[in-house]
């Protein structure tokens, strides 16, 4: 399912049009729900970077939604895995700007950072294994979801038009219901089948500066 027929698709279900930047917004919001309440293993990847010498934070990037690993690779290519923490943690763990050295935990310090333990004392290769937000089908006109599992976009966004028209209570209820089985499904597979599939084909790994 494309953009334009999950559109239409929307629109018979509800019978009514909407305004393009109403529908893309019911689309979206979906989407949102959706990555962030499950784990889909194809949508992981892997990204390498560095670290910077007396310097505690690491980028995240921009379309993180949760850390599966993240490992510091030595030179030869052994991976040291590191250990999620709190951030309070590791604060009271290395609270001196001395306590320098290969790192060996980390945790989110905000949306944009990582924070760890110790602080690195030279340049390190880290790599960071992490769910991602795929590109809207709003923009791509294709997605994954339209592609495997199109009914948790359609009903997803079907119940955000119902609220956005302010349908009857039953219309809504039936609506919620009939999105939270597609999401319940969806859960299962990315629990089950689509994690075989996802090491069964390799993992996407991408460069980052």
């Amino acid at each position: 399912m494309n953009y334009t027929e999950l559109v239409t698709a929307i629109e018979n279900t509800v019978e009514n049009t909407f305004d393009k930047v109403d529908v893309d917004r019911f689309i979206q919001l979906t989407e949102e729900l959706v990555y962030n309440t499950v784990q889909l293993p194809t949508l992981r990847k892997n990204v390498t970077g560095s670290t910077t010498a007396n310097n505690k934070y690491l980028s995240i990037p921009s379309d993180y939604i949760a850390t599966f690993s993240v490992a510091v690779v030595d030179t030869d290519g052994s991976y040291n895995y590191l250990l999620d923490k709190d951030v309070n943690f590791i604060r009271e763990c290395y609270p001196k700007a001395t306590d320098t050295g290969i790192p060996y935990c980390y945790s989110n310090f905000n949306a944009d950072a990582f924070i760890l333990g110790p602080t690195p004392d030279k340049a390190y290769t880290v790599e960071l294994h992490y769910f991602y937000y795929p590109e809207s089908i709003v923009t791509a006109n294709t997605s994954w979801l339209g592609d495997n599992f199109e009914a948790v976009l359609v009903n997803g966004s079907v119940l955000e038009a119902a609220r956005f028209m302010k349908a009857e209570q039953d219309i809504v209820a039936l609506y919620t219901n009939m999105f939270s089985q597609s999401m319940q499904l969806l859960k299962t597979l990315g629990d089950g089948k689509l994690r075989r599939d996802a090491y069964r084909s390799g993992q996407v790994r991408d460069a980052v500066n």
